[in-house]
């Protein structure tokens, strides 16, 4: 969508709302009825000076899947029986996104940190992305950009002590690790983006309140 619209409000108070420029529309019915819904919205719009984008719409079957908001929502039939189910998953831009910041702070430059640094960094920014996603079916995608982080951060170790100060692994193990193999320097612990604990939402129906559904009439006594 485009331009900005002027709402007024609270009687007197005026503010600027920027529209949203996402948006998804669930039709039950066939690809004809959500083409026909499409210009039925776009004459809607019209009167108030917005406009579909004809770039960025598209009708999709949700078995094609899409990607909104760096969700990809599609549904598949879960394994093992005949139920199909709508999963949301961080999108494969949104994993490359992170995988690329981690990149960036795990880049030969950044060296010249000490690892409790680098470690803070890297929580930080897993932690903030993976509260984003944590509403999805993230667990899976959780593990696996902590598995790339872990090797990012090994590699940065090795070539930080490189040369006559290499280290063998048992000798990295011993020194920036505290159980196994996670990473930890000067009391700080590598937690990634597992740490952050996967919510899923429960569908509630009619339970959920909506303004715009018409309350149920009450009997009134005589």
């Amino acid at each position: 969508m485009s331009r900005e619209v002027q709402v007024r409000f609270c009687e007197s108070r005026a503010v600027r709302l920027r529209p949203a420029t996402h948006l998804v529309v669930m039709v039950s019915g066939t690809r004809e009825h959500a083409e026909a819904l499409r210009e039925e919205m776009a004459d809607v719009l019209a009167p108030m000076g917005l406009r579909l984008s004809s770039e960025k719409t598209r009708v999709v079957h949700v078995d094609e899947g899409f990607d909104f908001l760096s969700f990809t929502i599609r549904r598949f039939r879960k394994r093992g029986t005949n139920k199909y189910y709508v999963y949301t998953v961080p999108s494969k831009k949104a994993i490359e996104a992170i995988k690329g910041k981690v990149r960036e702070k795990t880049h030969r430059s950044t060296r010249v940190l000490e690892l409790d640094r680098l470690l803070r960094i890297l929580n930080g920014a897993l932690r903030g992305w993976a509260n984003y996603f944590r509403y999805g079916v993230s667990k899976v995608v959780f593990k696996a950009v902590d598995d790339f982080t872990w090797n990012r951060v090994m590699r940065w170790i090795r070539v930080k002590y490189k040369g006559r100060n290499r280290l063998t692994m048992k000798q990295m193990r011993r020194r920036f690790c505290d159980r196994g193999w996670r990473f930890a320097h000067n009391g700080v612990v590598f937690t990634g983006a597992a740490s952050v604990t996967v919510t899923r939402y429960r569908y509630r129906g009619s339970r959920i309140p909506n303004p715009w559904q018409p309350k149920p009439a009450t009997a009134q006594a005589c």
